[in-house]
């Protein structure tokens, strides 16, 4: 996949000073785990999963997780799991572009029916996503225990001439990480077992549902993650210990799990001066009807605390994620100037109006040069509205 590919060449051009770059299974781990963007969760007890899969391929989705877990009752588990085997054993017969496709299971069980039934069908598979991961039970490990496995009996373990290696994504969500008293055991822990297994972790996903859960709260529409303080600790405290520059990992950004339009209560976040043409005007109009000038702030929060890419449950959720991923021309300028300068200093940017410290900023440069790599650099008379314009659907 390639973000912002549906877009004609001519539009292309004009958006960007550098185009992103093709991601797919067989990409760097770091590249993939940046280039996700907007992950949609579906259901995996949809009527036509692969419908759903080539749809939001063409919309530009890309990554998806195929969901075994909280979406699915019990009862259909088991006709859900065909569902997810067959899903992949068309789209790999298929072939073509996809997202980076992922299955989130609830047991390591699951991991191996799965894996094990679809086969050579996991060629379009990028991973498993594991919810309410923790090192405290032994269940973790043993989620590990699984994949590897898997990777030793169908060659996904990188080592086998055209085959990929099959990765995780830990959603942390559990009672342990959430609550202040067990917290920063629990990190640590999970920290250990995530680098003792580093080859295998793709990226860190955080469970905002779970934290709020535990204290009986839901966010409304009108409010970040960032203004449910008790929850923006837990997240606080997971970059801390597992989003470091040295040593750490991708974390993306918690659900946003609203999309119809309600009554508001606080006033809009969005201002009307970027939105200055009739068609621009028009756009603001659908994003305010929408309430989703509260999601563009809180993916500004995100990047701005660390985190890259978010969980999503709407296909206009995706556009918005990837819009707002696109490094613009003067970060990219900023982060060429700094990159690889270890000798310190400081020097004025190349706009001209800040100042760029060479030793500091030398984790944003690297981390700005691999968002560039996936989402591109904007021109430089490109505003982030008219990457929206390219990107809602």
């Amino acid at each position: 996949m390639r973000h912002f590919r549906s877009l004609p060449a001519a539009q292309s051009a004009a958006l960007f000073h550098r185009l992103p770059a093709e991601v797919s299974v067989h990409s760097g781990p770091e590249l993939q785990a940046v280039a996700l963007g907007g992950t949609l969760y579906t259901p995996a007890n949809r009527p036509d999963l692969v419908k759903d899969v080539l749809r939001q391929s063409e919309l530009g989705c890309g990554s998806m997780v195929l969901c075994l877990e909280d979406s699915i009752a019990d009862a259909d588990v088991p006709s859900a799991e065909k569902a997810v085997v067959a899903t992949l054993e068309t789209l790999a017969e298929r072939g073509g572009d996809l997202p980076l496709l992922f299955v989130r299971v609830r047991t390591p069980g699951q991991l191996l029916t799965v894996a094990r039934q679809a086969g050579p069908a996991t060629a379009v598979l990028a991973g498993f996503v594991i919810p309410k991961f923790d090192n405290e039970s032994g269940v973790a490990a043993a989620f590990f225990d699984a994949l590897h496995l898997v990777q030793a009996e169908l060659g996904l373990d990188g080592r086998t001439a055209g085959k990929h290696r099959l990765r995780i994504m830990p959603i942390l969500e559990s009672p342990a990480v959430i609550h202040v008293e067990t917290r920063a055991a629990a990190l640590q822990n999970i920290a250990a077992l995530l680098a003792a297994n580093r080859a295998d972790v793709l990226s860190i996903r955080i469970g905002a549902t779970d934290m709020g859960s535990a204290f009986g709260l839901r966010r409304s529409r009108d409010l970040t993650i960032y203004d449910v303080k008790v929850v923006a600790n837990v997240i606080s405290d997971i970059v801390n210990v597992l989003g470091r520059p040295t040593g750490g990992f991708i974390i993306s950004g918690p659900v946003w799990e609203h999309y119809n339009n309600t009554e508001r209560v606080l006033r809009p976040q969005l201002r009307a001066t970027p939105f200055a043409g009739t068609q621009e005007r028009e756009l603001r109009k659908r994003i305010m009807t929408a309430n989703l000038d509260v999601l563009i702030r809180e993916i500004e929060l995100d990047l701005a605390n660390g985190l890259l890419g978010k969980t999503v449950i709407h296909p206009t959720h995706v556009a918005l994620v990837r819009a707002m991923s696109v490094v613009s021309h003067e970060e990219y300028l900023d982060a060429l100037a700094i990159a690889g300068n270890v000798n310190g200093g400081a020097a004025a940017s190349p706009y001209g109006n800040k100042m760029n410290e060479m030793k500091p900023h030398q984790g944003w440069a690297r981390s700005t040069l691999l968002r560039a790599e996936a989402f591109g650099v904007s021109a430089s008379d490109v505003t982030f509205v008219d990457l929206l314009e390219g990107s809602m659907p």
